[in-house]
């Protein structure tokens, strides 16, 4: 038998590889069902805010804002402007995606983990291949997302009661997947300058008290900094590193 036909499929690679940002995924979803429950929220509906926004710190301030009986329009606002990080995603991985109409549907799996894992890998991959590691991963992803945040929402209280280390633990738990993720971009001193100006920015947001705000700000400053960086190495006639 040929190597290629023995060759997994492309979603089987992509739910493997997928695999490692359960670690992250889960304790936090974990933690939003949890406090869903405690903001009013039914189980069914946590589990609906996790199927429908899937957006990680989003469904936090939506529920503490709902809970808090803020305005709708001001809820839909916030939410859109922490999501704006997206608007810098998407370009960065369109010179790998095929040609087939399923990508955009696939879009609303596309995270921040997500995201650098398919940035890093969907380069790697041939063409052919791409679409299916993408929806593995990115529908592994997701049902994680939404199995973590029903077990918060109907455990979650006996959970915290038997073990009550897990509430100091769970939030830093995708924080700290993420920084794995990206540690391994500073690789060159255009990609340490972007992603060193999108943590200073951050961090300096956070510190002001604007944490929310620093989300979009900062990704937008990452990105600038970046192509910024990219049209000065063109001009002088250099590489992008």
């Amino acid at each position: 038998m040929s190597r290629q036909a023995t060759s997994p499929r492309p979603w089987l690679v992509g739910l493997r590889e997928a695999i490692p940002l359960l670690g992250g995924y889960v304790p936090v979803a974990v933690s939003f069902g949890l406090i869903s429950v405690q903001s009013g929220f039914s189980p069914w509906e946590a589990v609906v805010v996790s199927t429908l926004i899937y957006a990680g710190a989003s469904q936090f301030l939506f529920v503490g804002m709902v809970a808090g009986g803020a305005s709708l329009w001001l809820v839909i606002a916030m939410t859109l402007l922490i999501n704006l990080r997206h608007v810098v995603y998407g370009p960065n991985l369109a010179p790998w995606l095929t040609a087939s109409r399923w990508w955009p549907w696939l879009m609303h799996g596309l995270t921040d983990q997500v995201f650098a894992l398919a940035h890093h890998r969907l380069p790697q991959l041939p063409e052919a291949q791409r679409l299916g590691w993408f929806t593995g991963a990115a529908l592994l992803a997701w049902a994680s997302w939404i199995a973590g945040t029903a077990l918060g929402a109907v455990a979650g209280n006996w959970l915290m009661a038997r073990w009550p280390l897990l509430g100091d633990i769970m939030p830093f738990a995708l924080p700290a997947l993420f920084l794995v993720l990206v540690v391994p971009r500073f690789t060159s001193w255009r990609w340490s300058l972007a992603l060193g100006s999108s943590i200073l920015v951050a961090l300096l947001c956070t510190l002001a008290g604007y944490t929310n705000l620093g989300i979009p700000f900062a990704a937008a400053c990452g990105a600038l900094c970046f192509y910024l960086v990219k049209a000065d190495a063109a001009r002088a006639g250099g590489g992008d590193e």
